[in-house]
């Protein structure tokens, strides 16, 4: 069988053999596979019966492996430190519109967000906390469908200047129907829109709760008639980050929460010299009292229980007194104003000046007993069944009426003022 090719023989082999004879098996195998080749539509063709690819499919394959037209661009720059809490965070999408944004800290907790009309814009809805590690995620959308994203981390600023809230009442208290929410700032706050967005108080039952400023570092939250009796108040302080003023910032994030329990307001008839007290809608007492003398009469106005104590000391010169007196044990105290005016007992008076004169330098005062303990006094009795928060009113007493910062005692302005 000389001069035949050999089957696995080199390429070169079978050239030179007696190729041009005729194509051999090889030549019809291979054929056979170039024909299949092109009748599966290798290469993203297929023959439409007419020798030709059919028209429009290639050209849609290409627009799906094409790159999304949307471009997402995230501000602050990837890796960028010493980033501003407020004001510096922006997604958009250009040739497109956003899909997906999210933003969390470091602790993984998310940022809450809005998004534009027209969904090219996102920004988060308020300030960010300070020397705080964000990651950013966002993705967009072209009008083929087709996607694009976007990942960035970067961290804010670490304040030199910060400032905290010093507020009441204490979480978990229980306290009076007249219990405002107050928080005293440590640094005169020169931006009160940027601080109070950073407060929030909602009350259960569901009551409007508005908020009012006395002075740059002062600022208070109350409804427009005294709480409802069993209401929960939850206060969340939002102030880690907030510039309170240039170059200061808030440093608190947590709540807190009170409950308010039984209504009792207590009113003084400084003209009577009686005080009626006033639960859940029904009088349980009316107690003879001594209220301010002619040359130092008591405050008029609705005021607040803000402090108790069973025992304190009364110094005159503390409130603008010179050396008039100083009682280092005064029993059952409960303050109600900053300025010195308390209901408190009275143990140096003679048992019948309660009921029958005026003789105090402003403060309201019962009968009582050096030391605080005899509970069967007057004073005993009202200290032991009042709460920080209830609320004493004084009327028919020839002085003007208290001032509405001059403790919590806000009450004394209309509602129309506090909210303005």
């Amino acid at each position: 069988m000389k001069g035949q090719p050999i089957w696995g023989a080199p390429a070169g082999a079978a050239s030179r053999g007696r190729r041009r004879r005729g194509a051999g098996p090889l030549a019809v195998v291979a054929g056979t596979l170039l024909l299949l080749v092109t009748a599966c539509g290798g290469g993203g063709t297929a023959d439409n019966g007419k020798g030709g690819a059919a028209p429009g499919k290639q050209d849609s394959q290409q627009v799906e492996n094409a790159a999304s037209q949307a471009v997402v661009t995230i501000t602050p720059k990837d890796a960028a430190v010493d980033v501003a809490t407020s004001g510096a965070l922006k997604v958009t999408a250009e040739n497109g519109k956003l899909t997906t944004v999210t933003v969390t800290d470091s602790k993984g907790m998310p940022v809450e967000g809005t998004m534009s009309a027209d969904a090219t814009g996102w920004q988060p809805v308020r300030h960010l906390a300070a020397a705080t590690k964000y990651k950013v995620h966002a993705v967009a959308e072209d009008e083929a469908g087709r996607e694009s994203a976007k990942d960035t981390t970067f961290t804010t600023l670490e304040p030199k200047n910060t400032f905290i809230g010093h507020y009441t009442p204490e979480d978990g208290q229980t306290v009076g129907v007249g219990m405002p929410v107050s928080i005293n700032f440590t640094r005169g706050i020169t931006n009160p829109e940027a601080v109070e967005a950073g407060v929030k108080v909602t009350a259960v039952p569901s009551v409007p709760v508005e908020s009012h400023w006395f002075g740059n570092d002062r600022l208070d939250f109350r409804p427009e008639k005294y709480w409802a009796p069993g209401t929960k108040v939850t206060v969340e302080l939002n102030l880690d980050g907030v510039e309170g003023r240039p170059g200061v910032y808030g440093k608190q994030a947590k709540s807190f929460s009170f409950t308010i329990g039984r209504s009792q307001v207590s009113t003084v008839d400084a003209s009577a010299k009686t005080m009626t007290v006033v639960r859940d809608g029904k009088t349980v007492k009316t107690i003879p009292i001594t209220a301010g003398a002619p040359a130092t009469t008591t405050y008029n106005g609705q005021m607040v229980i803000s402090e108790k104590y069973k025992v304190t000391r009364m110094n005159g010169a503390t409130v603008g007194f010179g050396g008039e007196y100083d009682i280092k044990d005064v029993p059952h105290a409960m303050r109600l104003s900053t300025s010195g005016t308390f209901v408190h007992g009275n143990y140096w008076a003679s048992p019948g000046t309660f009921g029958s004169a005026n003789v105090s330098h402003g403060c309201v005062g019962l009968r009582d007993v050096r030391g605080a303990g005899d509970g069967s006094m007057p004073a005993a009795w009202f200290f032991d069944n009042s709460l920080i928060g209830d609320v004493v009113i004084v009327k028919n007493s020839k002085d003007k009426q208290i001032a509405p910062d001059n403790g919590l005692n806000g009450w004394n302005m209309s509602w129309s003022e506090w909210i303005k």
